[in-house]
């Protein structure tokens, strides 16, 4: 569904006040280097760029979508604009080639023509040149627009060559809108999105049945904790060992644990800020009532502790044991 022009400035404010200014000021540079994550609207802001820059009849810096050239454009056959996408794992010297001679090509379309390269940042070094070469001399009426999500990966001398447009990462309540638009269950959403900014991650974690496992296994671990040191020791062996094998599994069950304190402190204290459990509030105020600030303090300590001693801690069982002990001390 196309977005309206509030919901583009909403989603990237900055990004879209820049690219209409310069449009309204006439001021558009050669070539842009968008760059930011996965799901922050850079692919969404793109289109909305190439199509104002086409359009015949815009109004208010924003397209008209009713011209032929917006008709053209939505319909996938506008001949003033061309996509290059990595060819397998990279962007080889022929796309750029066939790319460059179709930009100049005479008879190609008159008026403005638009290029734009998806992940450009899997040009190899050779088809990076060539691009490099049609960057330093530009022509008049050709616009440049590179995509990429890793900025770093983009060769210096290239970035020099074009305007840098940053996206931020959306804002958590943003990622949890359009998850839950996407058919998420908002306890899900809200989980994901304390562990990722990257949306399209967000999406893998909630489909992945290992992770749904390990978020099973946090929540029962806080309450064993809460009832009982020898509950949550044996729970440690037959449910959190098995789901989180490896160092990079037990690093994020750790902050899945410490953002399951974190709500508990947050409901003592009636804060209003989005749970990452919202489904387990009622246990949540449970226990908050049942605990102290000073002992919620201690709590969070104690998983913080653990956070830090992972990466230097080759016995990952006797760490999350001690932090068991830990939790119940605290």
């Amino acid at each position: 569904m196309q977005k309206t022009i509030e919901e583009f400035q909403e989603m990237q404010p900055v990004v879209m006040k820049r690219l209409q200014g310069a449009y309204a000021k006439e001021r558009l540079a050669h070539a842009y280097l968008f760059e930011g994550p996965a799901g922050s609207g850079v692919t969404e802001v793109t289109h909305f760029f190439v199509k104002l820059l086409l359009c015949e009849n815009p109004a208010e810096n924003v397209p008209c979508e009713t011209c032929r050239s917006c008709q053209l454009y939505n319909s996938g056959n506008h001949p003033s604009i061309v996509f290059i996408e990595p060819d397998g794992q990279n962007i080889k010297i022929d796309q750029i080639r066939e790319l460059i001679f179709n930009m100049n090509k005479t008879g190609f379309s008159t008026g403005r023509k638009i290029y734009v390269i998806q992940d450009a940042d899997r040009m190899n070094n050779a088809s990076a040149n060539a691009l490099l070469k049609f960057l330093e001399e530009p022509e008049m009426n050709v616009t440049a627009i590179l995509l990429t999500e890793r900025l770093n990966a983009i060769m210096t001398t290239i970035r020099s060559r074009c305007q840098l447009v940053s996206f931020q990462p959306l804002s958590r309540p943003k990622m949890m809108e359009r998850l839950i638009g996407g058919g998420m269950t908002a306890s899900l959403a809200a989980t994901v999105s304390m562990l990722t900014q990257n949306l399209d991650e967000a999406k893998e974690l909630a489909a992945d049945e290992a992770f749904i496992q390990q978020r099973k296994v946090v929540l029962k671990l806080v309450e064993a904790v809460n009832s009982n040191v020898h509950e949550a020791l044996l729970l440690l062996q037959s449910d959190w060992l098995p789901v989180f094998k490896e160092k990079e599994d037990t690093e994020r069950g750790l902050d899945m644990l410490l953002f399951a304190y974190r709500d508990i402190a947050s409901v003592k204290a009636g804060l209003e800020t989005a749970r990452t459990y919202p489904d387990m509030d009622e246990l949540w105020k449970q226990m908050a009532l049942q605990r102290s600030y000073p002992v919620l303090s201690k709590q969070l300590q104690a998983v913080l502790l653990a956070k830090q001693q992972l990466p230097r801690n080759m016995n990952r069982t006797l760490l999350m044991e001690q932090l068991m002990l830990n939790l119940q001390e605290g």
